[in-house]
């Protein structure tokens, strides 16, 4: 426990007998949880990014009889001020507006630190909240590198707090049923999963120099990335295709589907192998990220193969944003967060899972908040950093490529049947979308990986960035 919270929860119970001590008490107390909260008082929450997702998170804490949401933490004061004055009508009381996390964190009174910020941030945030005591809600991809995800499930263990992924697939019922199908054998022995992230994006616009708005904190929203230029024309949401700040759509939309295909195939740490190739296709903008891209993960006798697709295409075998089970008496078709399709052998429907929503996720994240067990939550830290992990040593391999002819790559990849269909309809998806096969395909590094150690013999500096202080995620949590 925490000084600060050592200190609000002897503060509470002094206040508690002193009402006793006083007479009749009009609030019911019964056993206290762990958190040093009164069964019947509500948790406090501070969301901490609240535009887009972040909407999601507050709407949900302030719309419940057990928490409350006391904090809103966002650096574009204009974003904080809307979510404010949205939750204010939803519950009845405005929160504290607040710009910098690490004075959200000092007060002890908050209980539950939820952050949908970019993704540079995610660990960071996240660390210093553990370490002040607070539980985490984190938004996928839990981290922006391999080491980052790995230290936040350290800190959470160190500290003993509950740390949720935001991979609400896991908690989904219709989800959990089918992965559960997946596993128990019906569909013979499953050696590939396909992810797919077939998600059409345009253009971000030309690259050139940008200001940041107004009502923006540029040095607290660049945080650990070093202070740059703003090449992008939109300041929100597009820094999500520059490295400096994002992950790609692999990281951004594709994660869940990572995670989804990790889980299905039960594989519990970083693979062994992982190659990647593609490139920025259809249009020169201020995007850096790959929108076209396939990731191969090898786990021994198992693969992950895992394609990106940001111009327009047909879905494949009914699912665009989704997972694709291969099995030797069938295959499942997710084609959603909710569930799947079963196929035999010769296509013939055998029987559909589909149920859930958000509202499952952030249950079973306040259910172990309450119980202080992390093997409560189906989304702990550490399955959202394994699947991140993955992400992230795809684009490490698209990084360290060649550029080659669409030729070459062929060539290269012919000797695996699965490879080479896959780049077959790569090359024939480019096509539909008028792309010249005189183009390059950035042909990433086989990188062999110590999936024990998370590393990759020879590619340390890969792993991690170097941090502007003193937003520095540090080493020792």
């Amino acid at each position: 426990m925490s000084l600060n919270r050592r200190r609000f929860l002897e503060d509470s119970l002094l206040a508690a007998a002193a009402a006793l001590a006083a007479g009749p008490v009009t609030r019911a107390y019964g056993d206290e949880d762990k958190l040093g909260r009164a069964a019947g008082e509500k948790l406090s929450v501070a969301c901490v990014g609240v535009r887009g997702r972040g909407a999601s998170h507050y709407n949900f804490f302030a719309g419940r009889s057990d928490t409350e949401v006391t904090y809103i933490c966002d650096v574009d004061e204009k974003v904080a001020n809307r979510a404010a004055d949205g939750i204010a009508a939803k519950q009845g009381r405005r929160p504290k507006i607040e710009k910098d996390m690490r004075k959200v964190f000092e007060d002890a009174s908050v209980d539950i630190a939820c952050f949908a910020t970019p993704n540079h941030w995610h660990a960071l945030g996240a660390i210093w909240a553990i370490q002040a005591g607070k539980d985490v809600y984190l938004e996928k991809p839990v981290s922006h590198n391999v080491t980052e995800g790995r230290r936040i499930v350290q800190a959470a263990r160190k500290h003993k707090r509950i740390c949720q992924s935001g991979t609400q697939s896991r908690s989904n019922p219709g989800m959990r049923q089918a992965v559960e199908y997946v596993q128990s054998g019906k569909l013979g022995t499953v050696k590939l999963a396909r992810g797919l992230c077939y998600k059409s994006r345009p253009s971000i616009g030309p690259k050139g120099d940008y200001k940041p708005p107004a009502e923006v904190d540029y040095d607290l929203w660049s945080g650990p990335a070093p202070i740059l230029p703003i090449t992008r024309p939109q300041f929100h949401y597009d820094w999500h295709w520059q490295w400096a700040y994002g992950n790609g759509d692999l990281g951004n939309q594709g994660i869940h589907q990572m995670d989804i295909a990790r889980w299905g195939l039960g594989v519990s740490d970083i693979g062994k192998t992982v190659q990647s190739y593609g490139g920025r296709f259809g249009y020169v903008d201020a995007g850096e990220t790959a929108n076209t891209q396939v990731c191969i993960h090898g786990y021994g006798d198992k693969k992950i193969v895992f394609e990106v697709r940001g111009l327009k295409t047909k879905p494949l075998q009914g699912a665009a944003v989704g997972v694709i089970f291969y099995g030797s008496e069938g295959y499942l078709v997710s084609p959603n967060y909710m569930g799947g399709t079963v196929f035999d052998k010769d296509g013939n429907r055998v029987t559909t899972f589909n149920s859930g929503n958000d509202a499952h996720h952030f249950a079973n994240f306040l259910t172990a908040v309450r119980s202080r067990k992390h093997e409560d939550l189906t989304g702990d830290i550490l399955e959202g950093h394994l699947s991140s992990a993955l992400c992230h040593l795809g684009n490490i391999s698209y990084v360290l490529g060649e550029r080659l002819p669409m030729g070459e790559v062929k060539e290269r990849l012919k000797s695996d049947s699965e490879a080479a269909e896959t780049f077959d309809r790569f090359v024939a998806h480019l096509a539909d979308n008028r792309v010249s096969d005189k183009e390059l395909i950035i042909f990433g590094e086989q990188l062999k990986i110590d999936p024990a150690k998370e590393t990759i013999p020879g590619k340390a500096i890969m792993l991690t960035r170097e941090y502007r202080k003193p937003f520095v995620v540090p080493e020792t949590v």
